[in-house]
């Protein structure tokens, strides 16, 4: 394209071969007509230039302003950030952080259905799901819906996942489905990559799972399971006879310092797909 022969407004006086009828001024449409704004009672007297380079001045709007006493009633809707896992006893949002820039070693005591939901939701928010199971025909219709043709989750053999390159704009979330006694894994937590481990029921490993841990959902279990989990996690006696109890969309998470009681509502789309909220798999 050849280089515009028309000179910048620095090159020479605005007006002068500028293209406007009678080589008039351009007047900057946000100041008025008067006597000292270049208008026709004005001319000869102060007229404006523009700075080389730099163009025409755009529209100037009012400031947005309030008083002092205002700044109390300012106030932002942010909550915290991660998955959307369901909602606490005030029927607020409760969120698990997935995804973020420290590792996350997550231990799931439940079903595949809740493991498969949240799946679902983490890949909503963007992050890639690589699924290691040793049942990988009920993950693979999940896996095909997920994403909307976009291959978002991905389902391995057991021992045969590869590393997944995380980082900050390409998130992982790992799913270990393989069974109550896990073998140890060749990819780890690391940062922007979390590891959801699911056992349908504590094992003889149970004390290294549950020690090796950053969070802890619970299903409903046992109540010899729940006194394991009781002393390992530290929860009080409340806790553990609540444990047994649990309702199918309920899950207990914990740490060794908080823990909340959950309810998973799965949306239309959800349930279509896997189901309604159950402890046992079929």
């Amino acid at each position: 394209m050849p280089a515009p022969t028309t000179p910048a407004f620095g090159g020479q006086r605005p007006g002068a071969g500028s293209g406007f009828p009678g080589g008039a001024e351009p007047r900057p449409s946000h100041l008025p007509l008067g006597p000292d704004r270049g208008g026709p009672a004005g001319e000869g007297t102060a007229r404006r230039t523009l700075r080389a380079a730099f163009g025409l001045l755009g529209p100037r709007r009012d400031r947005h302003t309030m008083a002092p006493g205002q700044l109390s009633g300012l106030s932002l809707p942010i909550g915290d950030d991660g998955v959307v896992i369901g909602v606490d006893a005030t029927n607020q949002p409760a969120v698990l952080a997935l995804s973020r820039p420290a590792r996350l070693d997550v231990l799931l005591v439940g079903s595949m259905w809740l493991a498969q939901v949240l799946s679902l939701r983490a890949a909503a928010t963007g992050a890639r799901v690589a699924v290691e199971t040793a049942r990988p025909q009920s993950w693979a219709p999940m896996a095909q819906a997920a994403g909307g043709g976009q291959q978002c989750v991905t389902v391995h053999e057991v021992g045969r996942i590869a590393p997944q390159g995380p980082s900050v704009h390409s998130p992982v979330v790992i799913v270990r489905d393989c069974g109550a006694r896990p073998p140890r894994s060749r990819v780890a937590a690391q940062s922007w990559q979390s590891v959801m481990t699911l056992v349908p029921y504590l094992g003889p490993t149970a004390p290294r799972l549950l020690s090796g841990a950053d969070v802890v959902g619970l299903q409903r279990v046992s109540p010899q399971e729940a006194e394991v989990i009781g002393r390992v996690m530290g929860l009080s006696d409340a806790d553990v006879a609540a444990l047994p109890t649990l309702g199918d969309n309920v899950t207990m998470w914990c740490t060794r310092k908080h823990r909340q009681f959950v309810m998973t509502q799965p949306t239309d789309a959800e349930s279509g797909l896997l189901g309604p909220a159950r402890r046992i798999d079929q």
